[in-house]
């Protein structure tokens, strides 16, 4: 019995001081019992390095010229149906024509490619493109008017304007126009002409069209001379380098006398552009000057028209 008291009273105390530290190790343990700092091994993975600075964000452009040549584009406003100045192809995708040749060297030397708009004609002329499209390169005349809304270069080319009948017409002056029905593409200089109501800065020129004819617009050239070729209105009024090319595929009209005035045409920008346009003014007269002293302009207009239009009147 003792023996088995001994070994029980030996088992207790055991058993008693294992509680003791589990209790100690809970409720705050001593300096002495507390499970000593392990140190970190020499070995451990290195902190890692701080990230490199991101690139700096290139500044907003503050022209739009400065975002032409930062996105690499210049939209450009022309005419789908404008030939030989500007035609689109709906079978082969392709555009042709002296704007169009233009307007893609321009922005050849702008460093840009060319996005096409396509704005009708009396939109383009009102100005508050909204951004819809930086220029225009559609054969605009500068007019008092226009430059109310519209920042122009320095023309790039001059055309004469003329008259044109049906080939089958019995009129063959154009005094004997009056009381007829002649057609002109809306909003254009053609429309201010017959109206008397145009004005082009540095030019003088007669108004030679009978005053009491019934005046037909169109939304393009093209239209007019179809309804001039069918027999629906009279005569029409347009630049002459356009009759002649709907008579060279097959249109039956013929023109009608000497050419009624010349008129300078130029690239337009829109004067409440969200970015300012003076710089890209500057810049696109100093890349048509260098290709008109290059014979760019030159080549283009004889490839085009057969006859160089890009040197102004009198030459």
């Amino acid at each position: 019995m003792r023996i088995w008291k001994a070994v029980a009273t030996a088992s207790i105390l055991a058993l008693t001081g294992v509680f003791a530290v589990g209790c100690g190790s809970s409720g705050g343990a001593t300096a002495e019992s507390a499970a000593p700092t392990v140190a970190a091994p020499a070995s451990a993975a290195p902190t890692e390095a701080a990230p490199a600075p991101s690139e700096a964000v290139p500044a907003e452009p503050t022209t739009l010229l400065e975002r032409i040549q930062r996105d690499g584009v210049l939209r450009v406003s022309t005419d789908p149906a404008y030939p030989p100045q500007s035609s689109f192809d709906d079978a082969t995708g392709q555009w042709a024509g002296f704007d169009i040749e233009v307007a893609t060297e321009i922005a050849k030397r702008l460093g840009a490619e060319v996005q096409w708009e396509t704005p009708s004609w009396d939109v383009l002329t009102a100005g508050k493109w909204n951004d819809r499209w930086d220029i225009s390169v559609g054969s605009m005349t500068i007019t008092d008017e226009r430059a109310k809304v519209l920042d122009f270069t320095t023309p790039y080319y001059f055309t004469p304007s003329g008259v044109a009948v049906g080939a089958k017409s019995d009129i063959t002056s154009i005094d004997q126009l009056s009381g007829k029905r002649v057609g002109v593409c809306g909003a254009c200089t053609y429309e201010f002409y017959l109206n008397r109501t145009l004005k082009i800065p540095g030019f003088d020129f007669e108004f030679l069209v009978p005053e009491d004819i019934e005046i037909v617009t169109y939304d393009t050239d093209s239209t007019g001379i179809q309804d001039l070729a069918l027999g629906r209105i009279d005569a029409m009024v347009s630049t002459i380098p356009t009759l002649e090319e709907a008579i060279k595929k097959g249109k039956k009209i013929t023109l009608l006398g000497d050419p009624i005035f010349q008129e300078p045409l130029s690239v337009a920008t829109d004067k409440s552009s969200l970015l300012p346009v003076d710089t890209l003014v500057a810049e696109i007269n100093t890349v048509i000057e260098a290709m008109r002293a290059d014979g760019t302009l030159s080549d283009l207009s004889m490839k085009w028209y057969g006859v160089d239009f890009t040197k102004g009147a009198g030459s």
